[in-house]
């Protein structure tokens, strides 16, 4: 495995994940494990050999918190750690942040983190009856 310095220099001009426009100077990431979606190589999730990852759960209840164990970077396969938090919004966000935080698992992406699964959580709320609207009744 070479160091995250030479692969990034190698993968920050051309890769199958970035994502350019016409009049925006910087391109887009789409690669897993990016939490901004930003091109650089602090939220790279292929280069550094711990990244972060949020993503919605399969069942859309929830979010999963993925990983990536540092010791098994010769092992791409087995290094990724999923974690699926659904036990709530609130809870399941306070145990993310302790995740990260408290085990000192880079803390400089926790609220990059926190936003992203806070959007997830939020779109999977169901939205309020609207006043006035007229529901189908069932005859």
């Amino acid at each position: 495995m070479v160091s995250s310095d030479i692969a990034w220099a190698v993968i920050r001009d051309n890769s199958c994940f970035l994502l350019k426009k016409r009049g925006v100077k910087k391109p887009f990431s789409t690669e897993p494990c990016n939490l901004t979606n930003k091109n650089a190589m602090r939220y790279n999730g292929l280069v550094n050999s711990k990244v972060v990852g949020v993503s919605p759960a399969a069942d859309n209840k929830g979010f999963v918190l993925t990983t990536k164990r540092a010791k098994l970077a010769h092992r791409p396969g087995k290094a990724m750690c999923a974690t699926i938090m659904k036990a709530g919004a609130g809870r399941s966000l306070h145990k993310m942040k302790s995740a990260l935080v408290k085990q000192r698992y880079r803390k400089d992406l926790t609220k990059a983190a926190l936003r992203r699964a806070a959007a997830i959580s939020r779109s999977q709320k169901a939205l309020p009856a609207r006043k006035g609207s007229k529901v189908a009744k069932k005859e």
